[in-house]
């Protein structure tokens, strides 16, 4: 029997600051953010509760058009695999980096401004998710994201993000 294994990761979260495209020498481009997992749980001993905050890299390849939807505060679904790098710092010393390379990024914060969508402000199937289908990896379509707005009637600034 052959021997399986299993690399894939699931984060929703919320994004730490915004998406930074790159070009490699041969022109596919790099986008790389980080996302914000919460974890809450009661103390056992003291009874309050605690939270803790993950941040995760994500590395996004040949996908540029997405990187301007990609901003700080968004929530976003990301499915993908953990990789991780070894590198020469300038002093010679090896440097680790994990990430998550990722297959899938959809964003999940809605952007509407009220009106009937049951209370839910993520998107449905009808607004177009932005999306980076993992069939896009090798040159198939991509979803492309819906146009933006000038105004999307909520009046939030980066002040009002947590992070």
């Amino acid at each position: 029997m052959a021997s399986r294994s299993v690399n894939k990761v699931i984060l929703v979260g919320h994004l730490g600051r915004d998406a930074e495209t790159k070009f490699t020498p041969g022109g596919a481009a790099v986008t790389r953010f980080s996302v914000a997992t919460n974890r809450r749980w009661k103390d056992q001993q003291s009874g309050e509760w605690k939270e803790e905050t993950d941040w995760t890299n994500v590395v996004l390849w040949r996908a540029e058009n997405l990187a301007n939807y990609l901003t700080k505060g968004k929530q976003v679904y990301v499915e993908g695999r953990i990789h991780t790098r070894s590198y020469d710092d300038k002093d010679g010393k090896k440097v680790y980096s994990t990430e998550v390379v990722a297959e899938d990024v959809i964003l999940l914060g809605g952007q509407g401004g009220g009106g009937g969508r049951g209370g839910g402000d993520e998107f449905s199937q009808t607004q177009a998710p932005v999306s980076m289908p993992r069939s896009a990896q090798g040159g198939g379509a991509a979803r492309q994201p819906a146009a933006p707005q000038d105004d999307y009637g909520q009046g939030i600034t980066d002040d009002d993000v947590p992070f």
